[in-house]
């Protein structure tokens, strides 16, 4: 799913501008999308406000991550290989902010079915670039650094969508049975086991949106699911730093290096 230089950048700001005025129509509109959620409450249903909390400064990094993307210049060598490895998420990133763009308009018309749809589309492709198609991190890299946060943050959040919409859109007012407890806790904890810091602290963070707005039990084995998630996430990276090793994700390479490879 490759795109040239040129095509990436208009279509990463375009679809960035989309998914921008569709969110300020979910806000404004009526009903908006507090007013559906409140409509349509869950055992997955997150308090909203840490959606919101989460968007504001994973906007910041991704204009910062286009302006890398407009800054360099693939005529020069080393600015080409930190280029290339934001060009190849352009395309992964078009389509989620166009699925999440789109999803707005189904869920402000309460058609949770629907939007259930793009949901899984945009979360689904996010998990699945970062696990099999984002290149390591160089740490001496800005542009691969932004990569990293902005694509792992699209997952991170995306996995938080998915849980919300499916439970609000099929499962409406149901108290979450023992499966959902076990099934919710064996998942987060086995995707803490495999993430570094970026994507591993977003799954504390859904748990987290998670459990202040549930309530009762289910409410405080949330909050439990959070702090085990945690542990899991930091023992994970302590015991094997991601800045060191192969295979780690991570790697440092000295802007030498990568102009001898280019």
């Amino acid at each position: 799913m490759g795109v040239s230089y040129s095509t990436a950048k208009w279509l990463a700001p375009a679809s960035f501008l989309f998914d921008f005025a569709c969110q300020q129509y979910g806000l404004f509109s009526k009903p908006n999308m507090l007013d559906i959620h409140n409509q349509n409450l869950s055992f997955w249903s997150p308090q909203p406000q840490f959606i919101g909390a989460f968007f504001f400064p994973q906007q910041l990094f991704q204009l910062a991550w286009l302006y890398r993307l407009y800054k360099l210049d693939p005529k020069k060598p080393t600015e080409r290989a930190e280029l290339d490895q934001i060009v190849d998420f352009v395309p992964w990133y078009a389509v989620g902010n166009v699925c999440i763009g789109t999803w707005m308009f189904f869920w402000n018309q309460n058609r949770l079915d629907i939007s259930n749809i793009f949901v899984c589309i945009n979360s689904f492709s996010q998990v699945f670039y970062i696990a099999t198609k984002l290149q390591p991190m160089n740490t001496r890299s800005t542009s691969s650094v932004l990569t990293h946060i902005v694509s792992k943050t699209f997952a991170g959040i995306g996995v938080l969508d998915f849980l919300h919409n499916t439970s609000a859109g099929f499962f409406k007012d149901v108290a979450p049975s023992t499966t959902v407890k076990v099934l919710t806790g064996l998942g987060f904890a086995a995707g803490s086991a495999m993430s570094d810091w970026i994507f591993g602290g977003c799954l504390v963070y859904d748990l987290v949106a998670l459990t202040v707005g549930q309530t009762g039990d289910w409410r405080k084995l949330l909050g439990a699911y959070a702090v085990g998630s945690a542990a899991i996430v930091t023992a994970k990276n302590m015991a094997r730093p991601p800045y060191n090793g192969k295979g780690s994700g991570y790697q440092e390479v000295a802007m030498d290096d990568v102009q001898d490879r280019v």
